[in-house]
């Protein structure tokens, strides 16, 4: 601690500039974490320890459909409690500017989804409505639906059997996510849709799988598959972490996305970095000199330069691993819809402290040895 003075002194030469390296280096590990966060969830394995859902999806692509028979086959099975599926409707409500997902469902839906609290009557309305739709609070409010409501929606994929694409809907419920998830969705009856619709009667996108025993998971989503291996219509049953990463991931692949710009960020701010600490040895030159001129050996001078560059991407690190942590919680509520549950866990922080230990010294050493190689008489001399 006795050379603590003047790696501080050096430091605080240029206070502006050196709080300037420490935000820019603070804002990429901000985005480093948050970042890293997203990309471990899309590269991990998928986890079924613990889940009670599961999806069951086309083999061939989320957006291939599959006879809606599966649903007893899948609900004989040992372990199933219940089975309810869904499509993806799209379709627009006024304007292409108000999109919001419309989901096609049965009523047994709900029950597989407890979080879901459907407001008083509204499943009852719904099982007697055929045109009966279940809206998320957050959508009822932005566009002033109230219960009752005729809501028109133009189809884009689905024209009905009178080759006509306007379809009309009744408001019977709304539903809160008592987990914080989303509730900008709606949910429309599964029997007008499929009796309604042109093409693709009987046909589904997903089934919904409520199991008995959670730590079964893994086992059951295997039996799945096993039971329609081999058929026209080969399944891949995931969790809904998964198949919401699968989800996302059909507009490229996600985590290799996320990791080059994490990538090219931090090559940036390494330049940055190592800009700033060559400056700082080329205005240091007299002082550097006077110090080896009283003795002090370059090995030391090398340190001293090191240090600086460590002390600065540890706390600009530090910073933005803290500020990353305060926001995680917002940040992971926008990601769940399209990665799933993600964690800040321990392990990033740990890639923090390694990664900004890396930059200081990548980015420090080559000014720092230029420290070590200076000529006492040259550095004395120059002004």
């Amino acid at each position: 601690m006795k050379y603590w003075t003047i790696v501080r002194a050096a430091l605080t030469r240029k206070k502006v500039r050196t709080f300037m390296t420490i935000a820019s280096i603070a804002t990429a590990f901000l985005l480093f974490s948050l970042g890293r966060s997203v990309a471990v969830a899309f590269t991990s394995e998928v986890d079924y320890a613990g889940k009670d859902r599961l999806v069951v999806s086309s083999k061939l692509s989320f957006t291939q459909a599959m006879p809606m028979s599966y649903a007893n086959r899948i609900e004989a099975l040992e372990g199933v409690e219940t089975v309810a599926w869904r499509q993806w409707f799209g379709g627009t409500y006024i304007d292409r500017a108000n999109f919001f997902p419309k989901w096609p469902v049965p009523e047994s839906y709900f029950d597989i989804f407890p979080e879901f609290i459907v407001s008083e009557g509204g499943k009852e309305a719904f099982s007697r409505n055929i045109q009966g739709m279940i809206a998320g609070a957050d959508t009822a409010e932005k566009y002033g639906w109230e219960i009752g409501d005729r809501i028109p929606i133009i189809g884009d994929i689905w024209v009905k059997d009178d080759n006509s694409n306007n379809w009309e809907f009744d408001l019977v419920g709304t539903f809160t996510n008592a987990n914080g998830g989303a509730q900008d969705e709606a949910y429309i009856n599964w029997k007008y849709f499929d009796e309604s619709r042109a093409f693709e009667k009987g046909l589904v996108g997903q089934f919904s799988v409520k199991i008995r025993d959670p730590n079964q998971a893994e086992l059951i989503a295997k039996d799945i598959d096993s039971l329609f291996a081999n058929s026209p219509d080969e399944t891949k049953t995931s969790t809904e972490e998964a198949f919401s990463r699968m989800f996302a991931e059909q507009v490229g692949d996600i985590g290799f996305i996320i990791n080059s710009v994490l990538a090219a960020s931090f090559f940036t701010i390494l330049l940055l970095t190592a800009n700033t600490m060559s400056q700082a040895v080329r205005e240091r030159t007299n002082e550097l000199g006077v110090l080896k001129s009283i003795g002090y050996p370059d090995a030391l001078i090398m340190i001293f330069v090191l240090m600086e560059s460590v002390l600065i991407c540890l706390i600009g690190a530090a910073i933005g691993v803290l500020l990353a942590f305060a926001l995680f919680p917002f940040f992971s509520g926008v990601a769940l819809g399209f990665a799933g549950q993600i964690e800040f866990s321990f392990s990033i922080v740990l890639s923090a402290i390694a990664l900004a230990l890396l930059t200081a010294t990548v980015s420090g050493l080559f000014p720092a040895y230029s420290a070590m190689r200076l000529n006492v008489v040259d550095a004395l001399r120059k002004n």
